[in-house]
């Protein structure tokens, strides 16, 4: 049992789903106790397939994308032909929880430190409210994806046949932030994510005995001036108005037990966050040829594998001003950030928005009291339960408001979006 949401919403959608929040907070804790990594969420998706059975939606379909799960519910009418798609992710993180409650993760090593658990938990929260009432013309989509903590499984779902067995004319997710207050939401007309790159620089010099260095090519020489010059990319390269990160995290050369040895090789390990593919290919470029130069210049080589693992995260506009304006009915104006600054963090929902018109939204669940406000990927971390109701009738408000039945005084921006996806996909 959960305390009554202190959260204030208008609308039927909120009011409908709030009378069920324990049974929410129910499901979201036994997720939580029970966490998966990434394409191994049998737990997880077997406790969907059975939550979504007992909220009656008409199709189930599993093993979408591996462990993906896709239900789809049908309104009271389908004059328009229209179909949405919601996206919660699964998966949890190779980390050990060190918070003390009830629900803690059972599995050592593994805990839902990003609040996946509670994404899903809003979702099925969503298909009940939906599947109950079915106050929309058309189909909704609610795509239960497996992987998004590095395993690309947005990606695996699309080239398993999503968006061709579910041909949706648009597509939302939303993200829980610890920095926003309860009750908030957040979105923007653009960029909502960096692309994620990985880079390993391998550089090669000649080992020997730490006594005798000129007899050696020192490649932890070298990785140090590279760590160094590296930074001068975005100083000097990258417009001030634009943004780029370069962060060489990990280093790994010799023997922590022979001190007097001198490896032959050293190996850096880092990231590169991006939101404009120009800025993305320039920095590639002038990492290769910082690394190959200073090495160079020292008498080793250097080579730079560049691997792009999740494209930046951007918004479509008009989906985005639709998805503010369904948010700002549900907590009002004061409570919606229409121009949330982008974070340098990514996430593989943008894959979907590749293909489809779409928006990604933050939804605020950091409380004064401390619950839910832990940052991402922490140890300590735990979803603020008194938000699933919230963000359960943010998923449905965008079905019922996307696609309304004729004559619904509750219907709000009725816009087609198949109709502008294109034009508002290069303007974002």
């Amino acid at each position: 049992m959960t305390l009554p949401s202190r959260i204030k919403a208008h609308g039927r959608a909120f009011s409908h789903i709030a009378a069920f929040h324990p049974e929410l907070t129910a499901l979201r804790r036994d997720l939580h106790a029970h966490p998966e990594l990434g394409f191994e969420e049998h737990y997880t998706a077997q406790r969907v397939v059975e939550s979504l059975k007992v909220c009656g939606v008409d199709e189930i379909h599993t093993g979408i994308g591996k462990t993906g799960v896709v239900g789809v519910i049908r309104g009271r009418s389908n004059t328009s032909g229209r179909m949405i798609g919601l996206r919660a992710d699964m998966d949890a993180l190779p980390m050990t929880e060190h918070n003390d409650v009830a629900w803690k993760s059972a599995r050592p090593g593994m805990m839902h430190g990003c609040g996946h658990d509670g994404h899903t938990t809003m979702l099925v929260g969503a298909a009940r409210y939906l599947a109950e009432t079915r106050q929309f013309d058309g189909t909704a989509v609610l795509i239960f994806q497996p992987g998004e903590e590095g395993f690309a499984g947005a990606k695996a779902m699309i080239e398993d046949g999503l968006f061709e067995r579910f041909p949706v004319q648009s597509v939302f997710g939303m993200h829980n932030w610890p920095q926003m207050r309860p009750g908030t939401v957040g979105i923007n007309p653009g960029p909502m994510m960096a692309s994620a790159d990985r880079i390993t620089i391998e550089i090669t010099g000649k080992g020997g005995h730490g006594a005798h260095p000129y007899q050696t090519v020192d490649p932890v020489l070298a990785a140090a001036h590279i760590i160094t010059a590296v930074q001068s990319i975005v100083a000097r390269n990258v417009r001030a108005i634009d943004s780029a990160v370069i962060s060489l995290c990990a280093m790994h050369a010799g023997d922590m037990g022979a001190f007097s040895v001198i490896p032959s090789k050293a190996t850096l390990v880092g990231t590169v966050r991006t939101f404009n593919p120009e800025v993305q290919a320039m920095v590639e470029r002038r990492l290769q040829e910082v690394c190959s130069g200073v090495a160079l210049g020292l008498g080793a080589t250097a080579h730079v594998n560049y691997e792009r693992i999740y494209p930046a995260t951007i918004n479509t506009r008009d989906e985005a001003r639709f998805a503010a304006d369904v948010a700002q009915k549900l907590v009002g104006h004061e409570h919606v950030d229409r121009n949330m600054d982008p974070s340098m963090g990514a996430e593989d929902f943008s894959f979907m928005l590749q293909v489809k018109p779409g928006a990604y939204l933050r939804l605020g669940q950091g409380a004064e009291n401390g619950m839910g406000s832990c940052v991402l990927h922490n140890n300590r971390y735990d979803f603020n339960d008194e938000v699933l109701p919230l963000g359960a009738a943010l998923h449905a408000s965008l079905v019922e408001q996307g696609m309304p039945l004729a004559g619904d005084a509750h219907a709000g921006h009725t816009r087609n979006h198949s109709t502008t996806a294109h034009t508002s996909r290069s303007e974002a």
